[in-house]
């Protein structure tokens, strides 16, 4: 990250433009950083301006407590000033609830496209498990225990306790655990886990909602659901993808999308 922008409450934020032509942000979701999309920047800098950067409280971000959803839409508000006062929005996972969020706030965005937001609405007591995990993670983090609050959101993304025990020896552990707070921002925009319908009724501009093939089918409703709740949206599925989405699969479609 070699720029920086500072947002409405003095949070300073680390972020990278590449590319040119119309301009697109992209949001990572949880455990994330602007690196883990960096990758799908460079492939849509071939035909778009990209912009990736580092979400409040990981990576070169800074932090101001207490946090707060408005907050992370008033950084999003801060980004697409600094690179020109409008821009598309692309979020994955639950940065797809933020920026879903963003839009329907009215920010000055032309388009959004969304990866596989996790809403809970149609896995089986969804709407149970996303409460447990909202209250064992708020348990976790008050007493300071990081590394339990990493694994509870690993459980949560299905990972088995022995893959969860091997990461715990692994040396990515340390940087997990330096990153757990900003699980509770996450699982905030979140809200209860389930589809905000009038939220989502309120978003005017075009929205693209991608799901992968081979992602869970309670993956793939939500992500239909999504396209469904908005006035102008569309659903398309990726054959063959999970929700490690690759970049040379997702970068076209979504390039299409963003200067459409």
């Amino acid at each position: 990250m070699d720029k920086r922008t500072t947002s409405r409450d003095g949070t300073s934020l680390a972020y990278q433009v590449s590319g040119q032509g119309p301009t697109v942000v992209l949001v990572s979701g949880a455990m994330s950083t602007g690196g883990t999309v960096a990758p799908l920047a460079q492939r849509l800098a071939e035909r778009c301006t990209a912009v990736v950067y580092d979400r409040r409280g990981r990576g070169a971000s800074g932090d101001t407590p207490p946090y707060e959803v408005a907050r992370e839409i008033e950084d999003l508000a801060a980004l697409i000033d600094a690179v020109g006062g409008e821009s598309a929005l692309f979020g994955v996972s639950s940065g797809g609830a933020l920026v879903l969020r963003a839009a329907a706030s009215g920010l000055p965005v032309g388009r959004v496209a969304v990866y596989e937001a996790p809403f809970a609405d149609f896995l089986p007591g969804g709407a149970e498990r996303e409460a447990v995990y909202k209250e064992r993670l708020t348990e976790a983090l008050d007493a300071g225990r990081r590394g339990d609050a990493v694994a509870l959101f690993l459980r949560l993304t299905g990972l088995g306790e022995e893959m969860i025990e091997s990461a715990r020896r692994s040396p990515m552990w340390a940087g997990m655990e330096a990153a757990a707070p900003s699980l509770a921002y996450d699982d905030a925009v979140m809200g209860d886990g389930l589809l905000p319908r009038e939220r989502l009724a309120a978003i005017s501009v075009p929205v693209l909602s991608v799901a992968g093939g081979a992602s869970p089918e309670w993956m793939r409703e939500a992500s239909r659901a999504v396209a469904q709740a908005v006035p102008r949206g569309r659903h398309e599925v990726l054959e063959g993808q999970t929700h490690m989405v690759e970049p040379d699969v997702l970068g076209p479609v979504l390039a299409d999308f963003v200067t459409g």
